[in-house]
């Protein structure tokens, strides 16, 4: 992924971090070479490499939730650099506080719990050189789950509510599937099907291919805008990869 739109100035590279291979997203103007990171889970050397790499200079670190392997490096980099960590929605904070617990189960280490200096709300919006983000809160995976979203560029920031042919898995504390539902077809699809979206793992998609084809929250499925419903297939839905 390279120009966020033609319209903008705006360029994204996505890059892997920890061997949960979590899509970090790094975002930054061309004019003024100035980025923001969302979702740094790991990897703190090779993200800064990156920044020099493409000469920029870090603003801001965002948040889409609070698990280790998206807001792990959180707090390193915002010791490095000096710059502020914004996001997840507050009721995350239980997982942010149990990110060096967390990831001893996975034998990782470098990865540090973090308090926000934001915490995001429904509504509330973000600017990168002038250009503005949308949050809108999606719990469910977690409850503090955020969607960072861009209206011109066409481009959103999905964290783990929403893969390419799956969703996020709802057996974590303070998980509800219903609730991760409601987000997506609630929250996610009135931004429109040709809004392309950077999940947490895996390859992008876009909404509406979601829609039409996703075993979890297809049309069909969920009888989204007044789609005639069929049974899911426990097959497809047995089989779909669920990511972290």
């Amino acid at each position: 992924m390279t120009d966020a739109s033609s319209e903008t100035r705006l360029q994204i590279r996505i890059i892997p971090v920890t061997p949960l291979q979590q899509n970090c997203s790094l975002i930054w103007d061309t004019a003024t070479k100035h980025a923001v990171l969302v979702d740094p889970g790991g990897d703190v050397d090779t993200l800064l490499g990156a920044l020099d790499h493409f000469g920029l200079t870090l603003k801001e670190i965002w948040l889409t939730h609070g698990h280790l392997d998206h807001a792990g490096a959180a707090h390193q980099l915002r010791d490095r650099l000096g710059v502020p960590v914004i996001g997840p929605h507050k009721d995350d904070q239980f997982w942010l506080d149990q990110i060096e617990s967390s990831a001893a189960k996975y034998g990782l280490t470098g990865l540090l719990n973090v308090t926000p200096d934001r915490y995001l709300e429904d509504g509330d919006v973000l600017e990168l050189e002038g250009v503005k983000f949308g949050v809108v809160h999606t719990p469910g995976h977690t409850p503090g789950h955020v969607v960072i979203h861009n209206t011109d560029a066409k481009i959103a920031f999905v964290g783990d509510v929403l893969f390419q042919g799956s969703i996020g898995r709802t057996d974590f504390p303070r998980s509800n599937h219903e609730d991760l539902i409601s987000s997506i077809t609630d929250k996610l699809w009135p931004l429109g099907n040709d809004v392309q979206f950077v999940p947490g793992h895996g390859p992008t998609s876009t909404f509406g291919q979601e829609r039409r084809s996703n075993p979890f929250v297809a049309d069909v499925i969920t009888g989204y805008g007044g789609a005639e419903k069929v049974d899911a297939s426990t097959y497809d839905q047995r089989t779909a990869k669920r990511h972290t």
